[in-house]
């Protein structure tokens, strides 16, 4: 199954349906339920990560309509984290939608709270975060925009940065269309997730796309995680 470089998905596109665009915001916390794995991810690679002695700071890049980045809050608050937890997208229409959602939550903007901006603008600025993640945007990304995000990533980085995405198969593609189905005239989720397979990348591929330093591990079942730890000065 080769990869769909060339597709493109309509969530992406400026003139998409408003309507389609929200319903697919609001449907997302119940599909990465059951499809993105993050609680596992967070318990056994990102709460290790997070400091207790201070403020932890954690970035979502590419955040969308922020229900990862809301998920991430809430549980390193439920764990007992004084945290605070940044979501980026430069899309307009999500950060609005993101922001909805965060001020639902109670947590405070003090805490949790979202930005249009891409990842470059905060390095401009000589931020610097805990933990950097992103969910399923590697594969949007042009080969510079890649190798961009991840020099920025790797500027950005305290700790641990974790690059979320699909691995591409058959069989991911027949699973994901048979289970979204019901939800193939509601919004957006069930066509676009079938073009995010076709344009994700196999742990092979990704593995001789990340720069050095990176490692490249498969998440569970569709999914692959890109993983960068900096080198902590006198620890190397």
């Amino acid at each position: 199954m080769e990869r769909d470089a060339d597709a493109i998905e309509e969530m992406d596109r400026p003139d998409c349906d408003p309507r389609l665009l929200e319903r697919t915001y609001t449907q997302f916390p119940l599909v990465n339920r059951f499809v993105s794995g993050w609680r596992g991810v967070y318990t056994s690679l990102i709460r290790p990560a997070l400091p207790r002695d201070r403020r932890a700071t954690l970035l979502d890049i590419g955040c969308g309509g922020g229900d990862i980045t809301i998920n991430l809050a809430r549980w390193a608050a439920k764990d007992g984290f004084d945290i605070r937890v940044l979501g980026i997208d430069p899309d307009e229409r999500a950060y609005r939608f993101a922001t909805r959602a965060a001020d639902k939550t109670g947590l405070g903007r003090d805490r949790l709270s979202f930005r249009p901006a891409f990842s470059s603008e905060l390095v401009a600025e000589g931020a610097k975060f805990d933990v950097v993640v992103s969910n399923h945007i590697l594969h949007h990304l042009s080969p510079p925009q890649l190798a961009g995000l991840f020099s920025d990533t790797e500027s950005l980085t305290g700790s641990l940065a974790i690059h979320s995405d699909i691995r591409r198969s058959r069989s991911a593609l027949f699973w994901f269309g048979a289970a979204t189905l019901p939800l193939a005239q509601s919004s957006f989720i069930r066509r676009d997730g079938l073009t995010s397979i076709r344009r994700s990348y196999t742990a092979d591929e990704l593995a001789r796309l990340v720069p050095a330093g990176w490692q490249v591990q498969q998440g569970g079942l569709y999914r692959n995680l890109a993983l960068f730890q900096p080198e902590v000065p006198g620890n190397a």
